[in-house]
């Protein structure tokens, strides 16, 4: 048992600090993933974005987030769960601060990923900490009922908040909202977590792999991004695209050769359950982002919808995705997770579909809200099951890689999708500025959205195994998983698993 969970009884202070400041981060965090979404065309005219550099907002943030996600984790545990956490609410903070102050885009796109890092370093450490400090049993069905809670609460909230603020006090204010809630969390942690060092005295994390792979993946999306300027067959974009691939290929030999701790072993991509759920996963983190994004362009710039009113017209889908999350416990008693994800991917692709067939004098409740209500629906069936099924069969000490893993490949998924749906939109747009042109390439990025997910229903449906248990089943019933796993009450581990989707 590590310091961390030491001395600390269910009822005491520690606890109870501990998952105050872990649900504030957790809605911080999923608050920041909608809540810009909102405020995205007055961004753009308040700096001079043009339409292709507006979708850097989200791929700085994105890039970051996801590409050092397994850096984060492994800090996490060999420098100090505490500590790392502290760091990364210090500079998500900081950032967001800065990012408020931006007067050219250059700088916005700077803070974001500055936000993105500091989410990198404080989201696993935070998740981490909560793991350690309720083990088991019923206060950790509490902890994380409280913790799931508070993510579909800060992705419901976000773009009802980024609406408000975008329209009533102005965009900078989207970035703003962050710093009080990370002065909050911070005074929680400083105060309330005890600081066992290092969970890990393995070697240093890997920084070089991190490196490369984040450049790789960000090459990458920068060269699909420029294809509105540059050819797909221009010496610029074949180069860029190349030196993309070449970065990505020295990171996959670094992790094959490294004498340090690799962010991710490579054998773990055999396991057939954590390649399908993270191809799975990679598909859908590209969709809904690129949906997000072009559904709120339409909703402003198409029909004329006010920036509060937008966020009003996005709550549907959020309440959906809840009830779709509530379903997918209650049907996991008797559905394997493999039929979830097949089922859930395919009902969200019918309303992406449905999205695709909007109009320049559409309505919102055939053009928003049935759609919406639909998608939403069939998100929520995938959330715990992808989650649970990319961590199936791992080796204990190796679920804290397979959990950073998912959530690296919704992240990189979401910057990769909307850099190449986003291009395809605007290459259908052309230079036309008006509601039809507009309209058109929205609808070919959202038809194209849900496309992705019946490649991923296909893959869910191919990939992974057919007999694989339903959740109150345990997939693996070996002597070492049962002895290291901490979530042994079913409960529990179907809490995780829809709080960490």
């Amino acid at each position: 048992m590590t310091n961390e969970t030491q001395g600390k009884g269910s009822t005491g202070a520690g606890p109870g600090l501990t998952l105050a400041a872990v649900a504030v981060v957790q809605f911080m965090v999923s608050l920041d993933l909608s809540v810009v979404n909102v405020g995205l065309p007055q961004i753009a005219a308040g700096l001079g974005f043009g339409a292709a550099g507006l979708t850097w907002v989200i791929h700085a943030y994105a890039l970051a987030f996801g590409g050092l996600l397994l850096l984060g984790g492994k800090a996490a545990d060999r420098y100090g769960r505490k500590r790392v956490l502290l760091f990364g609410l210090g500079l998500f903070g900081l950032a967001s601060l800065v990012g408020g102050f931006a007067q050219d885009p250059g700088q916005l796109v700077a803070a974001r990923a500055a936000q993105g890092i500091g989410a990198a370093a404080l989201a696993p450490a935070a998740l981490a900490l909560l793991t350690a400090t309720f083990p088991t049993g019923k206060p950790r069905v509490r902890a994380f009922g409280v913790w799931s809670a508070m993510n579909a609460a800060g992705g419901a909230l976000g773009v009802l908040v980024g609406g408000l603020l975008t329209e009533y006090a102005g965009w900078r204010w989207v970035m703003f909202v962050n710093v009080p809630m990370a002065l909050v969390a911070l005074a929680l942690a400083w105060r309330g977590i005890v600081d066992a060092g290092p969970a890990s005295r393995g070697g240093r994390p890997d920084a070089l792999g991190a490196a490369l792979a984040t450049g790789g993946l960000g090459l990458l999306v920068f060269g699909v991004v420029r294809t509105d300027r540059y050819a797909w067959s221009s010496p610029v974009t074949l180069a860029t695209l190349a030196v993309a691939v070449a970065l990505l290929i020295a990171f996959v030999q670094v992790e094959r050769t490294t004498s340090r701790e690799p962010l991710v072993r490579l054998g773990l991509f055999a396991n057939r359950s954590v390649a399908g759920a993270n191809g799975y996963n990679l598909l859908v983190g590209a969709a809904m982002a690129s949906a997000f994004y072009f559904m709120s362009l339409y909703l402003q710039r198409v029909l004329g919808t006010g920036a509060a009113m937008t966020g009003l017209m996005f709550l549907p889908f959020a309440l959906a995705v809840v009830v779709g999350s509530v379903l997918a416990i209650k049907l996991g008693y008797r559905i394997a997770p493999r039929a979830l994800l097949v089922c859930g991917g395919l009902l969200t692709a019918a309303g992406f579909a449905w999205f695709g067939l909007i109009s320049a004098d559409g309505a919102f409740v055939s053009d928003v809200l049935g759609p919406s209500v639909v998608a939403g629906v069939g998100f929520g069936l995938c959330l715990g099951p992808v989650v649970s099924t990319a961590t199936a069969g791992v080796a204990p000490h190796e679920a804290g890689t397979a959990s950073g893993l998912l959530n690296s490949s919704r992240q990189i998924g979401a910057s990769l999708g909307l850099a190449a749906l986003g291009t395809a939109a605007e290459h259908r747009t052309g230079d036309a500025v008006g509601p039809a042109a507009l309209n058109d390439g929205y609808a070919l990025g959202l038809s194209l959205s849900a496309a992705l997910l019946v490649v991923a229903a296909l893959i869910a449906f191919t990939v992974l195994r057919r007999g694989e248990a339903p959740a109150d089943e345990p997939a693996d019933t070996s002597a070492d998983a049962s002895a290291d796993a901490p979530a042994t009450a079913p409960g529990a581990a179907r809490r995780a698993g829809t709080a960490s989707g």
